[in-house]
This record gives C-alpha cells, sequence and structure tokens, in this order.
C-alpha cells in the first residue's frame, strides 16, 4: 500500500467511499489512513488562511493575499500549487477551507473558548450542553467532507496547574467549580483546618473551609516545607479530565468520523492533564520547539507522552524556526527556536524534520506558519520570522529547497522508524570527550546522541520531566540537562529569600578517584517579575559535602532558553573541583545525577533512589568511563 500524497492516493477525494480517517499501527510504525485505506504521514502548514484582512493593519505592513491576487481563490489556487510542490500534503490549523485549497486539514474549532469552559464555570450544569451545542454548529462545515481528517478543539488550552488553583479559589461561593475544589480540599484534608493549614498558608482572616468557599477574591498560598503541591497537581487532572471528556462527548457525537486531536498542547505539558486526556483522544497533538539549533528532538518529551497515554499516536500540531537573517525584519524577540541565518534555519529544519519522522509513534508534523509575522510583530508582541515566505510574499529560497527535498523523504523514513532509548545490556555507561562553552547560551556543539544519559526513573506514576548529557575534557566534566517543569509566581508563600528547597535542582555527585563530591545547581525565580526580554530565573551552583550551598572556584553554569517551563542548563566543573588534578588514570569514575521539581512536586534520578538517599550512598552511583572524543553530527 503507497505513503499517500496528494499526488499517489486519494487524488479524487470527492470520490472517496466515507469521510473517516483513522490511526492504524502498522509492523510498529503508526499511521493516519485516508478514507481510501492508504497510509499518510501529514506534512502540514498552519495558517494558510490568505494572510490579514488588509496590507497595513494597525500600522503594521503585513501579508494580505489582495496586494498579490486578484482574488481569494487565485491565492488558494496558486498556494496549494505552491505547496504540493514543496512535498507538503496538509492544511494545518487556521487554514482556509479544503473546497479553497484542496488539501486535507485539521481545523482548531477553538470549543473550549466558544463553549466557555476556560474559565469561566466548567462544572456549571449547562457546560455541557453548551459545549455540544458549540461542537455542532463549528463542525458543520467540515462534517462529512473526505479532506476533514479531524479536529483540534482548542490552542494551547494552558493546563498550569497553579492558576487553575488559585482562579478558581478566587471565584464567589455561587460557582459550582470553586464548591467542588473547595470539597476536594475539605476531603482531602478529612474536614480538618489544622492539616490544611501546614499546607497552605490561609488567607487573612479566614479559618475554616466553610470561610474559604464564602470568600472572593483571595488564595491559599502553598506554605513552604508543606505537600499542598500534591493536591494542586491532582486539581489540574480533575478539570482536564472534565476538558477531555466533554469534547470527546460532544465532537464524536456531532461528527463522528472525525478524529479528535484536542487541544495542542503548548511546547510543554502537565502529567495530570496528559493522563486526563489519554481516554478521549485518538492522536496527542503537542505543539514543540525545537532544543537546539541543529534540529536536536529531547527524548523525555515523546516518551513521557507515551508512557502516560499507553502509546498514543503523537501530532507535531507546530514547530517552527526563526533566523535573524529575514527580508520581512522581524526581530525574534523572544526564546523560541532563533538562529542566525537562513541556511543555518534551512540546516535545522531538515534535520528536525527527520528526527520526527523517525519515532513510530509521531503521524505527522505541521510547520508554523505559511508567512511571517508582520513588521513589529503581532498585536500580542510575538515577532518571528516563521514564514516560509516574507510578508511580500517570497518563499525563503534555501528553507523551501531543503523541505522539498526532505518532504519527499519523510514517509520512508517514517516507514523505517526506530526508537530505542534503552543502551544495550550490559554495555558500561560511557560518555564522550567534547569540548563544551557554557558561555555561547547553546547545545549545539554537545555530541547529544553520545552524551544523552539514559536510564533515568522516576516514581510510578510520575514520568522522567527531563534529559541529562555528560562529557569530559582536559580541563573537566559538563553537564547539561533539557527538561520542563512550570512554576508560578504568585503560588508559594515566602518573604525576600526564595528558599531552596523548593526551587528546581539538578543534583551531581561524582567521585573522580578523590572521593565523593556532590554538587546542586538550583534554578531560582525573581521575586519581582522580570523586564521583557530578561531572565526569569538566576542560577546558583552550590557544593553540598559540608554546607547547604559552598561555592565552587572555576566552575561555570548558566540556563537560557525560556526557563519556564522550558529549561535549559549547562555545567562546567573544573577537575580540582573533583579534587583530582585532571582525567583519572584508568578512566573510571562514579556518578549519580537527580532533578526534584518545583516545591518538591516530583524528582528523577540516574539510580532511582529519591535524590537525598542516593546523593548520600556513592556505593550506589553508576561507574561511567570516559570515552572518545566526538562531534556533534552536521545536518
Amino acid at each position: 500500500m503507497p505513503w499517500a500524497t496528494l499526488a499517489s492516493a486519494c487524488t479524487q477525494m470527492a470520490l472517496a467511499p466515507h469521510s473517516q480517517w483513522k490511526v492504524e499501527a502498522r509492523n510498529g510504525v503508526v499511521w493516519l489512513l485516508t478514507p481510501c485505506g492508504d497510509r499518510f504521514f501529514s506534512i502540514g502548514i498552519n495558517v494558510m488562511d490568505g494572510g490579514l484582512p488588509t496590507r497595513m493593519l494597525e500600522g503594521r505592513l503585513g501579508y494580505h493575499w489582495g496586494t498579490f491576487y486578484p482574488d481569494l481563490d487565485a491565492w488558494g489556487q496558486l498556494t496549494r500549487t505552491r505547496v504540493l510542490d514543496w512535498n507538503f500534503n496538509t492544511a494545518g490549523a487556521w487554514s482556509l477551507h479544503p473546497t479553497m485549497l484542496g488539501l486535507p486539514v485539521i481545523p482548531d474549532l477553538n470549543l473550549g473558548r466558544m463553549a466557555q469552559f476556560h474559565w469561566f464555570d466548567p462544572l456549571h450544569p449547562s457546560a455541557e450542553e453548551r459545549m455540544r451545542a458549540w461542537a455542532r454548529r463549528l463542525v458543520a462545515p467540515y462534517k462529512g467532507n473526505p479532506y476533514r481528517i479531524g479536529y483540534f478543539s482548542d490552542n494551547e488550552v494552558g493546563w498550569w496547574n497553579g492558576a487553575l488553583f488559585t482562579y478558581f479559589l478566587k471565584q464567589p461561593a455561587t460557582n459550582h467549580t470553586k464548591q467542588k475544589l473547595v470539597a476536594r480540599l475539605r476531603d482531602h484534608y478529612g474536614n480538618d483546618w489544622g492539616r490544611f493549614s501546614r499546607d497552605f498558608v490561609p488567607p487573612p482572616g479566614v479559618s475554616s473551609f466553610d470561610a474559604l468557599l464564602h470568600r472572593n477574591g483571595v488564595i491559599a498560598h502553598l506554605r513552604p516545607g508543606g505537600e499542598g503541591i500534591q493536591v494542586v497537581r491532582r486539581w489540574t487532572g480533575i478539570v482536564a479530565e472534565l476538558y477531555y471528556r466533554l469534547v470527546h462527548l460532544a465532537l464524536r457525537e456531532a461528527d463522528p468520523e472525525a478524529l479528535i486531536f484536542a487541544d495542542r498542547l503548548q511546547i510543554y505539558y502537565d502529567p495530570a492533564a496528559v493522563r486526563a486526556m489519554a481516554p478521549y483522544v485518538d492522536a496527542i497533538a503537542t505543539n514543540y520547539d525545537v532544543d537546539s539549533p541543529d534540529g536536536w528532538i529531547a527524548r523525555y518529551y515523546f516518551d513521557g507522552l507515551r508512557r502516560l497515554t499507553g502509546n498514543k499516536p503523537i501530532l507535531i500540531s507546530e514547530w517552527f524556526f526563526a533566523a535573524h537573517e529575514n527580508r520581512t525584519g522581524n526581530r525574534n524577540n523572544g526564546h523560541l527556536m532563533t538562529v542566525q541565518t537562513q541556511a543555518e534555519r534551512a540546516r535545522g529544519a531538515v534535520a528536525a524534520a527527520q528526527r520526527f519522522a523517525q519515532d513510530p509513534h509521531i503521524v505527522g508534523m505541521h510547520w508554523f506558519q505559511y508567512y511571517d509575522h508582520p513588521v513589529g510583530g503581532r498585536a500580542d508582541g510575538e515577532d518571528y520570522n516563521f514564514g516560509l515566505v516574507d510578508i511580500h510574499d517570497h518563499p525563503y529560497t534555501e528553507l523551501i529547497e531543503a523541505f522539498s527535498r526532505v518532504n519527499a523523504r519523510l514517509a520512508e523514513i517514517h516507514q523505517n522508524a526506530w526508537l530505542s532509548l534503552a543502551p544495550p545490556a550490559g554495555v558500561q555507561p560511557e560518555i564522550p570527550e567534547a569540548d563544551i562553552d557554557p558561555g555561547d547560551r547553546s547545545l549545539a556543539e554537545w555530541p547529544k546522541e553520545q552524551a544523552l544519559v539514559v536510564g533515568l526513573v522516576a516514581p510510578p506514576p510520575e514520568i522522567v520531566f527531563g534529559d541529562f548529557y555528560l562529557a569530559w575534557n582536559r580541563t573537566g566534566l559538563s553537564l547539561a540537562t533539557i527538561s520542563m517543569d512550570y512554576y508560578d509566581p504568585g503560588l508559594l508563600a515566602y518573604g525576600d529569600e526564595f528558599p531552596l528547597e523548593e526551587a528546581f535542582r539538578i543534583e551531581w555527585g561524582v567521585d573522580a578517584g578523590a572521593g565523593p563530591r556532590r554538587f546542586a545547581l538550583y534554578l531560582i525565580p525573581a521575586k519581582v517579575p522580570p523586564q521583557p526580554g530578561a531572565a526569569m530565573m538566576r542560577i546558583r551552583l552550590c557544593r553540598t559535602d559540608s554546607a547547604p550551598c559552598d561555592p565552587v572556584s572555576s566552575a561555570r553554569a548558566t540556563s537560557f532558553g525560556s526557563e519556564n517551563p522550558r529549561i535549559t542548563a549547562e555545567v562546567s566543573l573544573p577537575w580540582n573541583a573533583l579534587g583530582v588534578d585532571g582525567p583519572p588514570p584508568d578512566r573510571q569514575l562514579r556518578m549519580e545525577l537527580a532533578a526534584t521539581a518545583w516545591h518538591r512536586a516530583r524528582w528523577m534520578s540516574w539510580s532511582g533512589l529519591p535524590p537525598a538517599a542516593g546523593m548520600q550512598d556513592p556505593t550506589t552511583w553508576a561507574v561511567v568511563r570516559l570515552g572518545k572524543r566526538s562531534q556533534p553530527p552536521q545536518p
């Protein structure tokens, strides 16, 4: 059976026997199946909508179809020809109807927002009927159309656990969702306000659950050292389960032949929300910010989605590269993946596309977006060179030529997909030699495939929430992490100094032959939110053998990227910080690695022991060898 493209399968989609798309695993590789029964790897483009309503909007010059074409139909025909020539085959979210583009499409319905699920009163008795009514209305233009693959219910709902907890606590007592939250708190703490107060700092003047219910506009803060974060996390799962259940009910009723992709997770996910999602979706949709300019994709992210959902298929609903060299004049003013030149952009995009296709559970990837942001950025301030074309309708030639070549190969790459996160049995861990510069704010120089630490463990039902990378050279050892965890700046009660025990931290134990040395890298949030573009966190590297935080001379540590919720950090330790003059003569050492999330919500470690226990007992540390010199692959 062919790998479907519009040139090889369902070319006359109107003659398809029905409109039902499916997902199916064949020989361990998951595919979309067209209404004609062909395998389909979705290579899509978001925002194929013709652009802004006018060339100049609110003082910003942007992409507008009317500047270049006599009518929108002409734009659609030329755009369809272009993207097929570039070997794309799908219109992603925020694209025109398939009657205009003639491409398979996954519309974003904006269902939860239109039905006022988030964030009004999701548990109101009318919520279910509102969701059903809006689903019927929103799917009507697509129902029965074989070009319609399925639906995104919303975009980036945002399962920020602290925000959901505090938002509903602030609501009036008549809010059904607040009633449920306070009832859950009462039940969890056995109606014992004293127990609740050991985990939370109650609002001033509130001394009972009844009083908490009837006070508007106030919140309870986490108490340092308490376990309240687990209550907050469970609440996230409750609200998420309701959302996904109602979405499933409404969309299955409104269009039973459509696939449900749900809400396009935002380059981060909350485990409670994803676990709640699993029974109600056909495939997980997640937006993704590539982790390194060379197109590296962090392993933990997709492994976690598989573990949480029982190997549900995954669609990359949004991914991108931007370059400072661009014809629109985009500033690329945030923390999303940006490189210097269009040549680098093309190389990184090709490498990332191949890596996505190599995952047997990923059924497609949708580029964000067709055209650049306007000069000066969107109304919300985002200003990126995301386009395949600039605002003057000129394609970025290097990127387009690269996509044309790689897109033609993606289905074959996917057919031969492999993914192995475990090392060969019986092989001792080995770390590569490489020259690492923590000051360059990039992981591009890391030979990440060889440096990746395998075998990290989280206690069930938790999942690993980051990757570690190790390297060495004649000057010392280096450690990097790509991790994720969300910090809500309004959730914890504390004074002027953020408590170290509540910080996101990485612990690193090393015995290079002079006895064990223990280190910790803390991410510490600013008390006052920083100015736009400034670092949200400061980092603090400590030696922890004899004091909570002794300085480490000559060591270097940096964090960069968004920092919240995506964390990227590097540490380099000189050999003398480990009590030796250079690499051990036998090229062998012992090591432990661990990470603890904000507010001690969860942990992971190399030994499988809780961080404190693992760091305390060097006999449990992994034996690692210093390996050969490696270079990062050139995309």
